[in-house]
C-alpha cells in the first residue's frame, strides 16, 4: 500500500513536470513568434553538438536547427 503511494506521488511529479515544461516551450514559442511579428530575427548560438533533447526543444519553439 505504502508503495503504491510512493508510484502514485512520482507519477505525479512527473506529469507536472511534464507539464510544466510543455508550458515553458509554449512560453518559449509565443515569444518568439511575438520578436518575429515585431520585424527582429532570433537565433541561437551553440559551440556544441545539438542533442535529441535541444533540438526537439528548439523545433517546440519554431527554431529550425541547422544542420
Amino acid at each position: 500500500m505504502a508503495r503504491d503511494r510512493q508510484v502514485d506521488a512520482l507519477l505525479k511529479k512527473l506529469l507536472q513536470t511534464i507539464e510544466a515544461s510543455l508550458s515553458a516551450a509554449d512560453a518559449a514559442r509565443d515569444a518568439v513568434q511575438e520578436i518575429l511579428r515585431r520585424g527582429a530575427d532570433t537565433g541561437v548560438t551553440v559551440s556544441s553538438e545539438l542533442t535529441t533533447q535541444d533540438k526537439e526543444f528548439l523545433r517546440a519553439v519554431s527554431i529550425k536547427p541547422d544542420r
